[in-house]
This record gives C-alpha cells, structure tokens and sequence, in this order.
C-alpha cells in the first residue's frame, strides 16, 4: 500500500507514507466493525456523543482519528446503501460516495495541518469532510471556498452527512445581515469564502461590543484550492471603507492642471539629470554621477531612463552609496534644490520644494504652507483683549487651515498619482472610471477605490467624474488573516510548486 500512496503524492516523505499506511489498515478495520455494530443515524450520532465525551475527558483528536474516520466512512455506506438524497442548489442529489483508501490518506493530510494534493475528479469535496467531522468534534470548523456557489453546493451536499452524524452544518453567503451571519456561526462546521470569513473578522473588529460580534472563533480551517487563497491572493488586502464626512474634489479638479505642468517640468528636468550623469560616467566622475541620479531617483522614481540605468548593479550600488553619504552628513535636503517635488517611493509621499510651491502659486508661495497653529493661537490671546474677537479670530485661523491642508493634501495625491500610479499596470480606465488592478495577481477590482483622496487624484489626472472620496476604516490581507487560526490545513492540485512558501509562511507541508 505504501507504494501506492508514495505514487500518488509524489516526493512525501516515506516515513510519513508509512505511518498513513498503518493508519488507513487501522480505520479500515473499525469500519468493518462498525459495519456490524452501527446501523443506524440515531447509532452514528450516539457514536457522535461519545466521541466528546472522551475528548472531553482528555483523549486528544489524534487518539480518536482512526475511530472517526472509520465512523465517516460507516455514515457514508449507510447514505449510498438507503439511497439518501438531499437538495442541492436547488436539484435533488443522491448520496453516491464511500471514501477510497487514498481518500482517507488526504484526510489524515489535512488533520495533520498539511496539504492534500489531489487532482480534480478525486473527490476533495469528501476529503474534507473526515478531519472537519474530527475537529468539529471539539472546536468550529470553517471550510474555505474559492467562490460562494461552491460554498452553498458543498454545504448542502456534505450537509446531509454531518446531519446524518449528529454535526450541524451553515454556509456564509454575500447580502446576510448580522443576525444571519450570527447564526451562520453557531453551527458545529461553516462554509464560506475567504472574503466572507475575512470581511465578517474585520466588522467584529468595528462593533462596540463583543455581544455584536459574529465571528468568535478561529480554530481550524480547511482551504479548497489552498494555492490560490495563500499564494495567489495572499497579499491582496480586505478593505473596509467608507466616504469621508467632508470631502471637497474642487481641489482635485482646479489644481490637477497646474500639477500636470508642474510634473512636466520636473520629468525634463529629471531627464537632463540622468543625461548629465551619463555623461558624467563616460568621463569617470563617478561622484557627480551619484549625485545626479541620487537626485533624479528623488524626483521621478520611475523615469524610464533611470529604471533602465538601474538595471546594473554598479548603478544601483552607486546611487545607494551616494545616499548614504547624504544622510551621514545630514545634507540630502540640498538635492532638493535642483526639484520641484520630492517622491519617497519607499513610504508613497510626496512633497513639495520651494521651487515647486513658488511655480504652483507664484503669487502666494504661502499657500502651500502649513503655519503651527499653537503659536498663532497663543499670538492671538496676547494681542487681541475683547474674548468674542480672540474666538473670531481663532474659528478664521482654523478655517484656513483647514483649507490649506485640504489643498495641500490634494496636491501631494496629484503628485502621486502621476508620479507612482501608471496606466495599464497600477490601474484602468473603463467606462469613464478609474479600475485597481490587483499587484499580487494582475486582475481587475471594480468597485475597490484608494483610500485618501487618491482614486480622486487618478480620476482628476485622467479626466473621468470624479467621485466621493473614501477612507479605510479596517484592513488586513489573507495571509495576515489565515495565521491567526490554531490550525490551517488545505487542499490543491498544484501546491508542489510553492511548497518553499507554504513552508516558510504558513509552516504546512
């Protein structure tokens, strides 16, 4: 038998295929027994009963695996032998499996925290079902699906087994309100997709307190197409988000020319820069060069020219050297003479220099500067006597401030807008709308906006109605998400490929 499995799970180590060769001889041992001895569901769930019992008294599920395999596979028999049927998706389905001996390795796979590998058609559907029943037995089990049909399919069809061994089954599905979902969570196994398991951990996050909270545990999950969810999506961050309570896109639009010129200027001078530093190497001045490409990085990070540069090593090493000695001699503020902005790529920022606010507003440079607010307060109090007119005073500092930051804070979004985001790679126009196109996995995300002001910025740089601006109120990514589970298990067709990940990230095999 251990030749066999080692065929169907490729390199698994043979020590672990042994093991699970002892095992499966073991449950299918119990199952004869049980064949005898287990007639009916009223016996499987009695079987069920006494099953927490003993874990109650301290066996552990590794104690009981082989008995409550066994106990699934007996349940299974007994569905097929009565022609049982259940509705699912809306047509009658009669119960038609019995796990196979390989099926019972994948089961024990994915209890052990691991990843089955097996191909579509080999039945993952009812694997699942052997470790859920064993962990449901002391804890909540979630089954992750990749889309919300399958959710609703496989809770409907497994459903009736756990149903026939004394579990209780739930599928989460996108439109439930809160006393749905609160519901939903009350059962001993739940379906869902990532998103719905994610999103539902963020808005507990959100309640006051923890009576609204629906998602109360994170014990064990069992992730269909495992890759996909893990390494595929893994980065890609849920958001919850909403509109700003005053939001004004006049900003956006009556400075979004004034930027465009401004970022064109600052893209010629970039480009003289990275000319002059080529010209600089051509004569050995190794020292100028890094200066001017130090300064070029400064002010338009992604010019063609100097991505291209920074291809060589040498380049890349020269200009980093170069930085470092700025910041040694705490002096990197004198690039910023040659620029009119300054983009940090690393945190996304980008300010404006003193030649960029005289070329915004020559008339009144000021206007791009932020005065501290206390001391013009406390100026106030020592000069103005009458304390109606000191408030006054006070209530026209704040609304120019105000002002002034709202305008200031859309100037550095236009500024990121055309100087980080392009067309085609970071986002789409479609329809008249700016699209996110996912970074991790190149696809579109129709009705997902950056936060802050920026998807307003995007809209105003490429011409399209510009919409409510947005703010997030909860984040987290998948993979930030999945590690917070006791355990994590899964099941793919193509997990060999990123084992190195799985490893390094989640600790399964």
């Amino acid at each position: 038998m251990a030749n066999i499995f080692q065929a169907i799970f490729g390199n698994y180590q043979e020590k672990v295929v042994k093991r699970y060769s002892r095992r499966v001889d073991e449950v299918n041992s119990y199952y004869n027994s049980f064949l005898e001895t287990l007639k009916t569901p009223e016996d499987f769930q009695q079987k069920t009963m006494d099953f927490r019992e003993v874990l109650r008294k301290g066996k552990t599920t590794d104690d009981i695996l082989c008995e409550a395999f066994a106990l699934v596979k007996r349940a299974c028999r007994y569905l097929v032998d009565s022609k049982a049927a259940s509705r699912v998706t809306g047509n009658e389905k009669e119960w038609d499996m019995v796990p196979f001996d390989v099926q019972l390795i994948g089961g024990m796979v994915i209890h052990d925290g691991q990843i089955a590998e097996m191909a579509t058609g080999e039945g993952k559907t009812l694997v699942a079902t052997m470790p859920a029943y064993l962990n449901a037995l002391k804890g909540q089990v979630h089954i992750v699906t990749v889309n919300d049909y399958l959710a609703l399919r496989d809770s409907q069809w497994m459903g009736l087994l756990y149903e026939t061994l004394g579990l209780t089954v739930s599928c989460l599905q996108n439109g439930m309100d809160t006393a749905q979902r609160k519901e939903a969570y009350t059962k001993d196994i739940v379906y869902g997709t990532n998103s719905e398991f994610g999103f539902d951990y963020l808005r507990d996050n959100m309640v006051w307190s923890l009576e609204e909270q629906v998602q109360k545990y994170r014990e064990f999950a069992i992730i269909d197409e495992v890759d996909s969810i893990l390494i595929d999506e893994a980065r890609t961050p849920l958001i919850i988000s909403g509109p700003v309570q005053r939001s004004n896109n006049s900003y956006f639009r009556d400075f979004n020319p004034k930027v465009r010129a401004l970022v064109s200027k600052q893209r010629d001078k970039v480009s003289r820069l990275v000319r002059e530093a080529r010209e600089a190497l051509e004569k050995g001045e190794e020292q100028l060069a890094g200066k001017l490409l130090l300064t070029a990085e400064k002010g338009l990070p992604k010019h063609k020219q100097l991505m291209k540069m920074k291809q060589e090593t040498r380049i890349q090493r020269l200009i980093s050297d170069t930085e470092l000695a700025y910041l040694r001699d705490k002096s990197i503020h004198l690039l910023e003479d040659d620029l009119y902005y300054v983009i940090d790529e690393k945190r996304h920022v980008a300010d404006l220099t003193e030649n960029g606010r005289r070329l915004l507003s020559p008339d009144n440079p000021a206007l791009f500067e932020l005065t501290d607010i206390g001391e013009i307060f406390a100026h106030i109090d020592e000069t103005v006597a009458d304390e109606k007119e000191r408030e006054k005073e006070k209530r026209k500092v704040q609304r120019d401030y105000a002002e002034k930051s709202e305008i200031l804070h859309a100037v550095s979004q236009l500024l990121r807008a055309y100087s980080l985001f392009e067309k085609d790679v970071e986002y789409v126009v479609q329809e008249n709308k700016v699209l996110i196109v996912d970074e991790y996995t190149g696809r579109l995300m129709p009705g997902r906006r950056f936060s802050d002001g920026l998807h307003q910025a995007l809209e105003a740089k490429e011409g399209v109605t510009i919409e409510g601006e947005t703010q997030t109120f909860a984040t987290i990514t998948l993979q930030n998400f999945f590690r917070m589970y006791d355990k994590l298990a899964g099941m793919t067709g193509t997990a060999i490929t990123e084992a190195a990940e799985f490893k390094e990230i989640y600790g399964m095999e």
